[in-house]
């Protein structure tokens, strides 16, 4: 069995009184607490897969690092309690580490809990620089292909994808867990591990447009989002602050754009 997966006996109980024994497949999740620089900074709750993507991009969504610093290796252990991942930052971000360690009282998988203030909630973006080559029909096509590229959630039932598209519409690279954030964090650190950019395509989430994922797509300066369900107002709102095209409700059949440019 995977280990992100694991296959568990039910009882499967109908209206007339049946009853049947089947075997489900479940997603595992799993506490994984990460450590940059021997400090205990957050503990998310996460598929134990591609630890390293998801601890690189999220280390550049919390702006402890920027994409000019590139990847960094995590060094992961299990234990009976779940993961721990350690890394070390580069030596010109430890103060930027060390502020934001101050400002979190308590960790959560959000990167919002335990913040001290309003400011660090939500603070100022820059603006994307990158743009998306990409049209309406190649958005339909990477939609059409998404299922064929989320095994865990295939077999589970219970997992998020986030995936790289390219401008013509074809999938080049997904990362799938139970968290939509981590899922997001998993692809954003594997694009930077390997080096590449946006290359004129967008971010497609199988999730709703939170605020969150919003950030994180401006911060790894991604041209375009499209998501599966709806966004937030403050969603919308921190997207267009940052210059960042918006699709959502995004399905084979129709979709909503939120840009200051058409999809033709």
């Amino acid at each position: 069995m995977d280990a992100d997966r694991q296959s568990l006996r039910f009882d499967r109980l109908t209206p007339d009184g049946g009853t049947a024994a089947i075997d489900r497949t479940l997603a595992e999740e799993v506490p994984v607490a990460i450590e940059f620089n021997g400090i205990g900074y957050a503990v998310l709750m996460a598929t134990p897969s591609d630890i390293g993507d998801l601890v690189l991009g999220f280390a550049l969504a919390e702006r402890l690092i920027g994409p000019e610093d590139g990847a960094f290796d995590v060094d992961a252990y299990r234990t009976d309690q779940g993961i721990v991942a350690r890394a070390t930052l580069p030596s010109g971000r430890t103060d930027a580490l060390l502020e934001r360690v101050r400002h979190r009282v308590s960790e959560s998988s959000c990167g919002i809990c335990g913040i001290e203030n309003l400011e660090q909630a939500i603070r100022p973006l820059p603006r994307v620089a990158a743009t998306s080559r990409t049209d309406r029909a190649a958005i339909f096509r990477a939609l059409d292909a998404l299922d064929d590229h989320q095994p865990l959630n295939a077999a589970t039932g219970a997992a998020h994808a986030a995936a790289w598209v390219g401008a013509d519409g074809m999938i080049r690279l997904v990362r799938e867990d139970v968290g939509r954030h981590n899922a997001f964090d998993k692809l954003i650190g594997a694009m930077a591990r390997i080096g590449a950019d946006w290359d004129g395509g967008f971010a497609l989430l199988s999730s709703r447009c939170s605020y969150e994922l919003v950030e994180k797509a401006v911060l790894a300066d991604c041209p375009l989002l499209v998501t599966i369900s709806a966004p937030t107002r403050l969603a919308v709102s921190r997207a267009e602050e940052a210059g960042l095209p918006l699709v959502v409700l995004a399905r084979r059949d129709a979709m909503l754009l939120r840009s200051n440019r058409a999809l033709v």
